[in-house]
């Protein structure tokens, strides 16, 4: 269990310097000229990459699971008031397009942009990189503040 608040934005960093990565990899598969490959890319991105956060907050499925009961409970309560499917659960393909779908004026734009050549692609990569970087880094902020109520012991709901 991560024990100290320095620990825990140590962890934090690791996470946004991971998911600046991958939202590179997202906006690089938003300038391929293929209908839909970007939100194939996006999906298998996300479906890795919230567990991989997850797991470094100590807040994946098989961790909460090994957690006792009350504070087990205690983390998806806390998740669930944080608006937050993916903490301490199994991360699927269709919890995956479920946010992406929350996300879906952006994707939308993206899309379209693409088609117009050149400053399209830049546009479609532009928003495909800033909808990747929102959902993992909304997805560090709820874990971090998670597992900030676990160290500090205060209750999930004040």
């Amino acid at each position: 269990m991560i024990a100290t608040l320095a620990e825990l934005d140590r962890v934090r960093d690791e996470c946004r310097k991971m998911v600046t990565q991958r939202s590179l990899l997202s906006a690089g598969a938003a300038v391929v000229p293929i209908p839909g490959a970007d939100l194939v890319a996006d999906v298998g991105l996300l479906t890795n990459l919230l567990p991989s956060i997850s797991a470094k907050f100590q807040l994946d499925h098989e961790q909460v699971q090994k957690m006792d009961p009350n504070m087990a409970q205690q983390v998806l309560v806390m998740a669930t008031s944080l608006g937050n499917n993916a903490i301490g659960r199994v991360v699927t393909r269709k919890l995956v397009i479920a946010i992406l779908r929350r996300m879906g004026v952006r994707i939308a734009a993206g899309s379209a942009a693409r088609f117009v050549p050149f400053l399209g692609q830049a546009v479609a990569a532009t928003i495909s990189f800033g909808a990747m970087k929102l959902a993992g880094n909304a997805h560090i902020e709820d874990c971090y503040r998670t597992a900030r109520t676990l160290i500090e012991g205060r209750p999930a709901i004040a």
